[in-house]
């Protein structure tokens, strides 16, 4: 849990303060990274600890402390996305190893790519295949290692370095953003102690204070060598909680950051929630379901009862993922709000999803010329949708079902677009995707109805043209062969008929020795 605030009325020195700070504290956040990164798969509990005491005369303990836990994290960050690269480089290369031992112009299939077109195409993809790897081989060996490559402040605004008329930027413009982004500025929380947190320190009146690491334990404003910003915080987001748990002396951790591009400094304060406790099944869909179908755009959800019915209309909440990270996250947690608003006012107490994961399905060695399709897939945002949709529907009392995504459009297209359609009500695909969703969800089937075999779809000696009698015994039985056929009959008897015939051609001339009898079969 995270809640930000705004520091407003913060004085010259103030600021001056912070920069020092920072600035000091990012050096040292810096070399400790470099060592750590340099230790690789050696490093153990008691290099930490001379880290960690190497940091402490140059700060405080607590300030070493959270440092050393930063540079961990962040190594093991990008310990996690080395991992990530390395697999995606040998799936690449698998993919084209298998394409490339293709003859030319084969078609593949739903599970498989088929071969190249071109004699051409081969050529480019054999070289591409040169050089995926030997990137395989480079990452491998820095995998093997315990080799990772970091960049404090970010390798996207380090290139942009080398662009700045592209990026609208001067010189010293860009100089303030990596500065910023390089200072250290926050400090891990600690139960037990004064209000959560002995390094920052907020008070339920919204007061902050800083303990200034050694060197700058001369700029001082307050007694134990601390600092006091003359700004107030005051959390309008989750205050309560978060004034609750200072008062009890709860760890809470906090980090003040500078947005150079508005010209404002922000205080943050952090938190660990508890363990969410997990209802069962059939507790959360008691009340029914609302079903959602993720889309790059939208979100198509329906709202089902207990028994799999689509109940009222169904609903669509919107995002535009565009521009810029915060801004994409942003459109995702205001649609994932008006989705849990709207499930609670229907009662329900579970949101079934599909368990969407396109990792391995946006190369482009697989899907080569569907550039359209990759960038569909790759523009849905599964993965923070996860995230924030687990994380507000835990807040909301909401439980999340994930279910297998697979056929629940076709089906779903095939079997309830047309019923659920109406002359005033359109359905769309993604509607009854929703649908197909909250079935599965709930256990039951998506299709509607399944045909009966072939060979009972009549009867055994073919229709009848008579069904019956309800009473009738043997009525399931098959017809008596019949010996004399109609067509036979009339070539015998061209004038008259001394007979009727067994199955009459036309309506009227049908025998009529009992009553019909239309009972349905099923």
């Amino acid at each position: 849990m995270a809640v930000r605030d705004r520091l407003k009325g913060l004085t010259c020195q103030d600021e001056r303060v912070l920069r020092l700070v920072g600035t000091h504290l990012g050096r040292l956040a810096g070399r400790d990274l470099k060592k750590r990164c340099s230790d690789g798969l050696e490093h153990d509990a008691e290099r930490w600890a001379v880290r960690k005491r190497e940091l402490t005369g140059e700060s405080s303990a607590r300030w070493a402390g959270s440092i050393a836990k930063a540079t961990h994290d962040q190594w093991a960050l990008a310990r996690r996305g080395q991992l990530e690269h390395l697999r995606s480089l040998r799936a690449g290369v698998r993919t084209l190893e298998y394409r490339l031992s293709l003859p030319l112009g084969e078609e593949g299939t739903k599970r498989a790519p088929g071969g190249y077109r071109t004699r051409r195409e081969w050529f480019a993809k054999s070289r591409r295949l040169s050089v995926l790897r030997d990137r395989l081989a480079r990452v491998q060996s820095d995998w093997d290692a315990g080799s990772v490559h970091v960049v404090r402040g970010g390798r996207r605004l380090l290139g942009t370095r080398h662009n700045l008329e592209a990026a609208g930027l001067t010189e010293e413009e860009w100089r303030m953003r990596w500065e910023a982004d390089r200072w250290f500025l926050r400090a891990d929380g600690e139960s037990g102690k004064r209000f959560g947190n002995e390094t920052i320190r907020v008070t339920p009146a919204g007061e902050v204070s800083i303990r200034l690491p050694a060197p700058l334990a001369h700029l001082a404003n307050a007694e134990h060598g601390r600092y006091v910003l003359s700004a107030r915080v005051a959390f309008k987001h989750r205050g309560t909680e978060w004034c609750d748990r200072v008062e009890a002396d709860r760890a809470v951790a906090y980090r003040i950051h500078l947005d150079v591009g508005r010209g404002r400094w922000y205080v943050t304060a952090s938190w660990q929630r508890a363990a969410v406790p997990t209802i069962p099944l059939q507790a959360a869909l008691a009340r029914g379901v609302i079903g959602v179908d993720t889309n790059a755009d939208h979100l198509a959800a329906w709202r089902l009862d207990r028994h799999g019915n689509p109940v009222g209309d169904p609903k669509r909440f919107g995002y535009e993922l565009s521009g810029s990270a915060q801004h994409r996250d942003a459109q995702v947690r205001h649609a994932v709000t008006r989705l849990l608003r709207w499930a609670s006012s229907c009662g329900v107490s579970a949101i079934g999803i599909e368990d969407l994961d396109f990792a391995a399905e946006k190369t482009r060695e697989k899907h080569g010329r569907r550039r359209r399709f990759r960038q569909l897939i790759s523009g849905m945002p599964t993965g923070r949708l996860r995230a924030r949709l687990v994380a507000m529907a835990a807040e909301a009392g909401m439980a999340i079902v994930a279910v297998d995504p697979a056929y629940t459009s076709r089906w779903g297209a095939q079997h309830w677009r047309e019923p659920m359609s109406t002359p005033h009500r359109k359905v769309s695909r993604h509607d009854v995707a929703s649908i197909a969703v909250g079935r599965r969800a709930l256990g039951h089937p998506i299709r509607r109805r399944t045909a009966p075999p072939r060979h009972h779809q009549s009867d055994d000696g073919g229709p009848r043209a008579i069904q019956a009698d309800r009473g009738d015994r043997g009525r399931e039985g098959p017809r008596h062969p019949v010996t004399d056929r109609a067509r036979d009959a009339r070539r015998r008897t061209r004038a008259t008929r001394k007979r009727a015939t067994s199955v009459s051609s036309t309506v009227r001339d049908a025998r009529r020795l009992g009553r019909w009898v239309q009972d349905p079969l099923l």
